[in-house]
């Protein structure tokens, strides 16, 4: 029996090409790994009944001829290899989720300038796929006290949430998370003000 499975939580892409070999009739089958939209890499082991192998590296594959013989050595198939072998399984993955990040004023659930003009490219985003999963992340920067922070992460959130409802989007479509000032975009010490912090995390899917 031949098998592929992943060992790892992270989201990844294996692609599946089974194929007659050239001297026979007898099949065989390639697999290839590649990251998710955000560039993470998992880990599948390929197993048949006398081997298994592992493949960890984006763009990696490894060819099986039955059930009764040994994956070959992991090789990094180049992108028109892929391209050429895998058009489609490729043409039928979904499309990858936007990511949006809207910037607020300082202690303030107020979208800054900038961040207001970023609006209608997330209801186009939404609009064209017919989204119906939406999700909304708060974070703050670290400036202050984290429970005060967690509060206006949810005020960011909620603040975003309010905008898109008035443009016609369904709340029924959209989750809410607050992160407070846990998970920044940048790295800082306790009590800095950072702008790039004080975000919310749009994801259209």
């Amino acid at each position: 029996m031949t098998s592929a499975r992943s060992l790892t939580p992270v989201l990844f892409f294996v692609l599946f090409l089974c194929s007659c070999c050239l001297n026979g009739c007898a099949k065989q089958t390639t697999v290839v790994l590649l990251p998710d939209p955000g560039g993470k890499v998992g880990k599948v082991t390929v197993t048949s009944d006398v081997a298994s192998i592992d493949i960890t590296k984006a763009q990696e594959a490894t060819v099986i001829k039955g059930r009764q013989s040994a994956p070959t050595a992991p090789k990094v198939l180049s992108e028109a290899e892929i391209a050429r072998n895998f058009s489609e399984a490729l043409s039928s993955l979904p499309e990858p989720p936007k990511h949006f990040n809207l910037y607020f004023e300082k202690d303030s659930d107020r979208l800054t300038a900038q961040s207001q003009q970023v609006i209608p490219d997330i209801l186009a985003a939404a609009s064209q796929r017919q989204s119906q999963d939406i999700g909304i992340i708060g974070h703050t920067d670290t400036a202050g006290d984290p429970s005060y922070n967690m509060r206006l992460s949810k005020q960011r959130a909620n603040a975003v949430l309010q905008i898109l409802i008035q443009e016609g989007i369904q709340d029924k479509f959209v989750k809410i998370t607050s992160h407070g000032e846990n998970n920044p975009l940048i790295k800082t010490a306790d009590n800095v003000h950072e702008p790039k912090n004080r975000r919310v995390e749009v994801v259209v899917r």
